[in-house]
């Protein structure tokens, strides 16, 4: 008997063994047919990856008919039956590439139909998800979005005032252009308070590019640009609202509208600013300022027909600004509390775009913007008051074919700043106008290689003929591994407005001399590798790692050149900077991890002397963790790492750690959230002294470290 139970289960044992058969199963991208790596496929409860060259093997499946799943960070999740054993040596999955937020984005500034992906030039891609957790930290302006990416350093020029700049890559900021759905809106004196006077609520999405961007938009994106890009309505209504309080004295009241209605739409945003002086150092002198501020930018949107749109806006920005000595600005002013500086603004830009769709293949645009923008600065002694008027007006032609794209176009560019006769230093006024012709390829030449060639000639009357050749290529080395090779020439047209310049507000700063000055002119390249996979079913990685150089050709200094009277001269040297950016993102279920560290060399040379810019931290990590619960909670923690910087007077300031929580819960109709910024009250009044002299008069030094220390803040939005 027993020997006929082992015989009956060895029988058993090997018709088991004889219905379960080996199973290959072979992974694709569907658009390509490329193998895919790192895909996890399950059957029958029992996973496997594929491997370099798409392949997933299972030793032993029983015979039968099961569900497959396969899934990979970069493709849709896919779903089949399988009857086993196959008929076929083995089966073909074909996955779809998933779309993500990032490729579904139409990126602007470099006027491509492409992806993101498949765009030679490097773009850093700033998406409304980002926006809003950014705007739930400082809902009232963008220097917070732009201050916490990798490579970029918001530098604050007037202590009392809070106005800033930002740097890309150790250049100063008039080396930096800022657009508005690209129209160039933010230059010259306009660029004063800029970055404290644009809300993110209406903004869809920030572009940025760095390094020379000037065959696309001219002078003055040598160290690259930011491209603001507004909301555009939807069939679904769109209506926000945006509530929030600091305990530095700040209230903020934002509202959003955006609806497209069968042939016309249109978007309205509406913004109310405003802060009471706030002292954290009890020093006697603002650390935020006084102020109120009123946005309201309308825009209508006209569907002429299936091929024909345009649209028409208009941005406008009030603010009356003061800061100084805080019993001055109370109403306590006396003969020792007398310092202050004003600041009132008004701001005029007008947007009109036309889009016409020639065939499938090409498309026609005609762009026109004109801007008004008023300043008054007022301190003890001394007024300054000027109106810029400038017009931007562009026509482009566009046509792609399977393998190339052209984009060739013209514009022309004015700008006549009038300052008002309050002093007994000669006006400072000037006339610019620059006419542009552009250029630009974008030729797939194999699977693995893209190349992007453009050439500009400018003409700047004063200043002559500008020629901007530029080259940008695209290798596809692996599945997960890209890289990016890039370089051109930029300039810059002189003007008063720079960051030397707005500490002094401008006081005994005499006019730029078309005879004396010139143009600046640059030479930049870049390179970086992209490098993303999977680690595990849910464990992502993506590593970016770049490399730039930058050399500017007699950069225009200010020189002190009696006691009342500064100068700007076109030094006979250069100035370069050099380094690299790495960023680094790890993804686990709803956590998010986000690395980034920035080195910096940036020299000036002349004269056989080579020295460090003044107020670029050699050193930056960035560093931010997410948790994410979708339409639930958000919840962020963050640190930022400066290092040590030289100041203008010789000495060096100190290095120092800036964290910041914040966290949000979210239901269907409105979310609260709250944030504890700079949680370790790091403020340069702590370490490092604000001015010198007495506190009716003081001389300030460099700023290179927050002032307003430890803030909580925090508010409501509502979606209707």
């Amino acid at each position: 008997m027993k020997q006929i139970i082992i015989m009956s289960l060895l029988m058993a044992y090997s018709i088991v063994a004889f219905s379960q058969s080996p199973f290959k199963v072979i992974i694709k991208d569907k658009e390509n047919l490329k193998p895919v790596s790192g895909a996890s496929v399950t059957i029958n409860n029992i996973k496997a990856s594929s491997d370099q060259s798409g392949y997933a093997t299972f030793d032993k499946i029983p015979s039968g008919t099961y569900t497959i799943t396969v899934s990979h960070i970069s493709f849709t999740d896919w779903e089949g039956t399988v009857t086993i054993p196959l008929t076929a040596p083995q089966l073909e999955i074909l996955l779809e590439e998933k779309a993500e937020e990032l490729e579904e984005a139409v990126v602007t500034s470099t006027r491509s139909t492409r992806t993101i992906q498949n765009i030679p030039t490097r773009v850093e891609f700033i998406g409304s998800e980002e926006l809003e957790e950014k705007s739930n930290m400082k809902p009232g302006d963008i220097r917070m979005l732009l201050s916490e990416s990798t490579g970029i350093h918001v530098q604050t020029t007037s202590p009392t005032s809070a106005n800033a700049s930002i740097r890309i890559q150790g250049l100063d900021g008039r080396y930096t252009q800022i657009l508005r759905d690209g129209f160039p809106i933010y230059s010259g004196a306009a660029s004063g308070l800029g970055l404290l006077q644009i809300p993110p609520l209406d903004l869809k999405q920030v572009e940025v590019i760095k390094g020379s961007s000037s065959t696309l938009y001219g002078g003055g994106a040598i160290a690259g640009l930011v491209n603001l890009i507004s909301k555009t309505p939807t069939e679904e209504r769109d209506l926000k609202f945006h509530l929030n309080g600091t305990s530095g004295g700040g209230l903020d009241i934002n509202g959003y509208f955006g609806q497209k209605f069968d042939k016309v739409g249109t978007t309205v945003f509406i913004s109310h600013n405003r802060n009471r002086p706030y002292d954290p150092a009890k020093n006697g002198l603002t650390a935020i300022p006084k102020f109120e501020r009123m946005t309201i930018n309308p825009k209508l949107f006209v569907y002429l027909n299936d091929k024909t749109k345009f649209n028409i806006g208009l941005n406008t920005t009030f603010e009356d600004r003061i800061g100084g000595d805080i019993n001055y600005i109370k109403g306590n002013g006396d003969a020792t509390n007398k310092y202050f500086e004003k600041n009132k603004t008004q701001r005029y830009n007008t947007q009109f775009t036309l889009d016409h769709t020639i065939d499938d293949n090409s498309t026609f645009q005609i762009k026109n913007s004109l801007s008004y923008f008023n300043r008054e600065i007022s301190v003890p002694d001394y007024v300054f008051e000027g109106t810029q008027k400038s017009t931007f007006t562009e026509a482009n032609f566009a046509h792609s074919t399977e393998k190339f794209e052209w984009v060739t176009g013209l514009n022309i560019t004015t700008d006549n700043f009038d300052e008002r006769n309050l002093s007994n230093l000669p006006l400072r006024d000037y006339n610019q106008t620059t006419f542009g012709a552009f250029v630009q390829n974008t030729w797939t030449t194999t699977d693995w290689l893209q190349l992007e060639t453009g050439f500009r000639t400018d003409y700047v009357i004063d200043y002559g003929f500008v020629f901007l050749p530029r080259i940008s290529s695209l290798f596809k080395i692996t599945d997960g591994l890209t890289s990016r090779i890039g370089g051109g020439l930029g300039y810059k047209t002189p003007t008063i407005f720079t960051e030397d310049s707005e500490r002094l507000q401008f006081k005994n700063v005499l006019a730029i001399d078309k005879d004396d000055n010139k143009l600046e002119r640059s030479y930049g390249a870049n390179a970086d590798l992209n490098y993303r996979t999977n680690l595990s079913e849910k464990l992502s990685l993506s590593v970016n790692h770049l490399f730039f150089y930058t050399l500017l050709e007699n950069p225009l200094l200010l020189h002190n050149i009696s006691s009342n009277a500064y100068k700007f001269i076109n030094s006979s040297g250069n100035m370069n900077t050099k380094g690299t950016e790495t960023n680094v993102k790890l993804g686990y279920e709803d956590f998010k991890l986000f690395l980034g560290y920035t080195y910096t060399d940036a020299k000036l040379n002349q004269n056989g002397i080579s020295e460090e810019n003044p107020l670029t931290p050699k050193h930056r990590i960035n560093s931010v963790l997410m948790y994410e619960e979708e339409d639930n909670w958000k919840i962020g923690l963050e640190a930022y790492y400066f290092g040590k910087q030289k100041l203008n007077n010789g000495t060096t300031g100190k290095d120092y750690l800036i964290c910041g929580f914040m966290a949000e819960k979210i239901w269907e109709k409105f979310s609260l959230y709250i944030n504890f910024e700079n949680f370790l009250d790091t403020r340069q009044s702590k370490f490092d002294t604000i001015y010198t002299g007495s506190i009716s008069n003081p001389v300030f030094n460099d700023i290179y470290a927050p002032l307003d220390g430890f803030l909580i803040n925090g508010g409501i939005k509502f979606k209707l």
